[in-house]
């Protein structure tokens, strides 16, 4: 047997393997679970073109952007999607994080660019405590308010 057919045959196989775990479904999982990798994939490769000087540092709003956002989407994916009603203000936060590295990075240091990128970190954390709040963190504040009542009650002075 030459080279040629044994490589032909190992051809073969790997094509083989490939349907047969295609059929048996490891393709359908991985994909599902491992969906949001095609949208980090793009961000961290802007990231390297731009440190590798091929695009401009305008590249550099897209790949926070997309960064972020694919992790924010493979933590619901890997963790439940009921994660997202807290962490929806993490999308506005995907904004900043490009226009902040686009701020510090760019050869454009605009002091509206930086505003632009704290004023939506700043809307962002608000949005995220506003929902904590609205969630579970009612619970949290009415229990401090009780704990609050009662220390009242307990060191009141005596008044006779």
């Amino acid at each position: 047997m030459n080279r040629q057919s044994a490589a032909v045959g190992i051809g073969v196989v790997a094509v083989g393997l490939i349907i047969l775990l295609g059929k048996l479904g490891v393709f359908s999982v991985l994909s599902a679970i491992f969906w949001p990798l095609f949208i980090l994939i793009p961000g961290v490769l802007l990231h390297v073109l731009y440190f590798g000087r091929m695009v401009p540092s305008v590249a550099l709003i897209p790949a926070g952007i997309l960064t972020v956002v694919s992790v924010i989407l493979l933590i619901g994916n890997w963790f439940g999607w009921g994660l997202m009603k807290y962490m929806w203000p993490l999308f506005p936060f995907a904004v900043a994080v490009g226009l902040y590295e686009y701020y510090v990075f760019g050869f454009s240091r605009s002091k509206q660019m930086w505003l632009a990128s704290v004023g939506l970190a700043a809307i962002s954390l608000l949005l995220f405590c506003m929902t904590l709040l609205w969630t579970w963190g009612i619970y949290l504040l009415a229990a401090v308010l009780i704990l609050f009542g009662v220390w009242l009650v307990i060191r009141r002075p005596k008044a006779w």
